[in-house]
């Protein structure tokens, strides 16, 4: 598709567990549009209906005082979920389970009385790695890898504007797969192994009066990192590491764990500017448009997008 920047209102979408997050989008250089952030509450197990018709509500304002046809929302969303068909087949995961097998795409479009083609998916962690690379205007060359750290593990590769999710999170890891190590679920786990107290989380835990419990879990949190990152590096022959989510906002209580016994020395390792933005970021711009720069038509794409310069 091919049409006049001018034209359109892009709107990003990051879907979670319990919340819808939304702004619209400015695509002179892709930064969110002031006062139009958007942040409801979600009933991830409830019926369809109900989970629909709350997504429509925090999109309902975002999609007024424009031409209908001219609204292009890009959906961060996690997986497992059919991006190409926007079919959910989330299932067992404490989650959506009421939307599976369901036509997400339609069901949205209808609620909000727009065309279903004027609705994209993203992978969530694929969207979050774009958005950053776009954010940090990255070298095109530079081989970028991104992970997500929260109750699962993200994972995504991008360069030469290309980025795409590798869902790492199931290779194999000590006695399981990785997730199992790296995520809000092992930080409760092994709170519980070692002081018998259930239900520690990452933020009880930094404001635990136990020191030395506190200092022993994110030691080895930052090792459990380490070692997947330095796989994960090594296959990818990364430049670049940019790591997020809710675990990555207390990065300096792990970080110099995991890049001392990171292997591969010489790859960057960057905390995320954008945050919760850089999905929104991320998939609006999964979006064609077209950028007039010095009267050349430069047709830009969820793939080239990183190439932008303000």
């Amino acid at each position: 598709m091919s049409t006049s920047i001018a034209n359109n209102v892009f709107i990003g979408v990051d879907i979670g567990g319990s919340h819808i997050t939304a702004a619209q989008i400015n695509p002179d250089d892709w930064s969110i549009l002031p006062h139009t952030r958007v942040r409801c509450k979600v009933d991830a197990h409830a019926d369809a209906n109900t989970v629909i018709s709350q997504w429509t509500s925090a999109l309902a304002n975002l999609c007024t005082s424009t031409i209908k046809e001219n609204i292009r929302i890009g959906i961060a969303m996690p997986g497992p979920f059919d991006y190409s068909k926007g079919i959910s087949l989330i299932k067992g995961m404490n989650k959506y389970d009421n939307l599976y097998g369901l036509d997400v795409r339609q069901l949205l479009a209808d609620s909000l009385d727009i065309s279903p083609n004027n609705i994209t998916f993203r992978n969530d962690a694929e969207a979050f790695l774009h958005g950053e690379v776009m954010f940090a205007r990255f070298p095109v060359e530079l081989k970028v890898i991104g992970i997500t750290l929260g109750t699962g593990l993200g994972s995504a590769v991008s360069q030469h504007g290309y980025t795409t999710d590798v869902f790492r999170a199931i290779h194999a890891m000590h006695t399981g797969i990785a997730e199992d190590y790296i995520s809000t679920r092992w930080f409760k786990k092994r709170c519980a192994e070692l002081s018998g107290l259930t239900q520690i989380d990452v933020e009880a835990l930094i404001l635990h009066d136990d020191t030395l419990l506190k200092e022993t879990v994110f030691r080895e949190f930052g090792a459990n990192l380490a070692l997947f990152l330095t796989k994960f590096a090594d296959e990818e022959q990364a430049d670049v590491v940019v790591i997020g989510g809710n675990i990555a906002k207390s990065m300096q209580l792990f970080i110099s764990q995991a890049a001392e016994l990171l292997i591969a020395k010489n790859v960057q390792i960057r905390q995320s500017q954008l945050w919760e933005s850089a999905a929104l970021v991320g998939a609006a711009c999964s979006w064609p448009v077209l950028l007039q720069q010095d009267k050349n038509t430069v047709v830009l794409t969820a793939d080239n997008t990183s190439n932008i310069s303000a």
